[in-house]
């Protein structure tokens, strides 16, 4: 069966760095971070005090107030940075085939503020006083579900569950439903909101968490320095859309997808294989599935979270995949700028990337001092870069083992 082009048409995104694509995209240009002492809760008793978290965002400015009370911020996050991908992609839902316009939407954890919220008030009042809109407000599939509602998409409607490279699996297999045959058109991408107390508690336990008290020094990716991740949030949806299909319509093109590549590493819950050879299977199966050389990728946006392991083994799989051409590609974490979004990281770096192949900018790892000498790569240190892009990599790594990379490339028409 001849496989079809898929394009990017719209973008959306709510970050630490900015409620919309364009301020997110300033924040990258002009390395802002937006990593700052938790104001969500009170953490005077608590090891971990910073993270990544949204501000100055108005919810009811987006959605409505009604059915904001019966969604968890994970799930109003994710309708926002999804409408206005919608919106940027000029999309008019009555000229669609419903029935070939689907959702794939990635989360991590899912309501977990929402969980916490309902055991508390079913601890003071009694198991059956929880809100009737505690179980839809919780579970992982409850953001796509809303999405698809909201744009009555519905095609495909799933949500991959695969920890931090979820955001990222939720946009390769919406990428290979519209290249295969099956969709003509995807909202994909990745909400997360688990900056509450248990989530925190949960990663500063298991020991993930970067305990520094300067927020300008606690996500340093690639630094000989880093000693954990700061804990994320946010949204980040691209629309995925058949090439014939947005041509008819004279939709704006940012680029083409081309590549999606998988593995699982098979070997711990939390920790990455040695060497990154799960990593470096799912950067080697993603080019050979968009046919593109190891030495045309120009920029990889890094999973790059931070921690001592991950950064090192990143390095190590970029090496095997890439070969000589390792020492020669841009390579940058923008966790940095906004922490660590756990399944909402792939999606915001997607968007990321592809702001980089239309603007042609390496986005810059921020806050990087020391050098690792097991982070030997050219992490485009502090400043940003502009450069000519034609293939843009992004890669997500997740617990369980889950490897997830994808490839973008200038679009340059017919």
């Amino acid at each position: 069966m001849e496989k079809r082009r898929v394009v990017v048409t719209g973008l959306g995104a709510v970050t630490p760095i900015g409620n919309n694509v364009d301020s997110l995209w300033q924040g990258i240009e002009e390395g802002r971070c937006g990593i700052d002492f938790i104001k969500a809760f009170d953490t005077t008793d608590m090891k971990v005090k910073v993270a990544g978290e949204v501000k100055n965002l108005e919810v009811t400015d987006y959605l409505d107030k009604k059915e904001v009370r019966k969604m968890d911020r994970f799930i109003q996050l994710g309708m926002i940075a999804a409408k206005e991908a919608v919106n940027d992609a000029k999309l008019d839902l009555d000229q669609i085939n419903h029935d070939r316009f689907g959702v794939i939407v990635s989360s991590g954890i899912g309501g977990l503020g929402s969980i916490e919220e309902n055991h508390t008030r079913a601890l003071n009042r009694g198991f059956d006083r929880v809100s009737p809109h505690f179980i839809p407000m919780t579970i992982v599939n409850l953001a796509a579900g809303n999405i698809a509602i909201a744009f009555k998409a519905k095609g495909l409607c799933t949500c991959p569950v695969t920890a931090c490279a979820g955001g990222t699996n939720a946009i390769g297999d919406a990428f290979r439903n519209i290249r295969d045959g099956y969709q003509d058109i995807m909202i994909a991408g990745g909400c997360e909101a688990s900056i509450t107390p248990l989530g925190i508690g949960g990663f500063t336990a298991m020991k993930a968490l970067s305990k520094s008290q300067d927020p300008l020094r606690a996500s340093i990716p690639f630094d000989h320095d880093r000693d954990g991740f700061v804990m994320g949030e946010g949204a980040g949806m691209l629309i995925l859309e058949e090439y014939e299909h947005a041509k008819q319509r004279g939709a704006h093109i940012y680029c083409e997808m081309v590549g999606y590549g998988v593995s699982c590493d098979a070997y711990h819950i939390t920790a990455p294989a040695p060497e990154g050879i799960g990593g470096a299977k799912a950067i080697i199966n993603a080019l050979e599935d968009g046919n593109v050389a190891y030495d045309q990728i120009d920029y990889i946006n890094a999973h790059g979270t931070s921690t001592p392991m991950n950064d090192k083994l990143e390095t190590a799989a970029i090496k095997t995949a890439l070969k000589q051409h390792a020492s020669q590609v841009c390579v940058s974490s923008t966790k940095g700028n906004t922490g660590h979004c756990l399944g909402a990281a792939g999606g915001i770096e997607a968007v990321i990337s592809v702001k980089a192949l239309q603007h042609q900018f390496v986005p810059p790892t921020i806050h990087y001092q020391h050098k690792d000498e097991d982070c030997d790569l050219d992490i485009v240190a502090n400043v940003g870069r502009k450069q000519a892009l034609n293939y843009v990599m992004s890669n997500s790594l997740g617990f369980g083992g889950h490897n997830a990379t994808i490839i973008f490339k200038k679009y340059q028409g017919e």
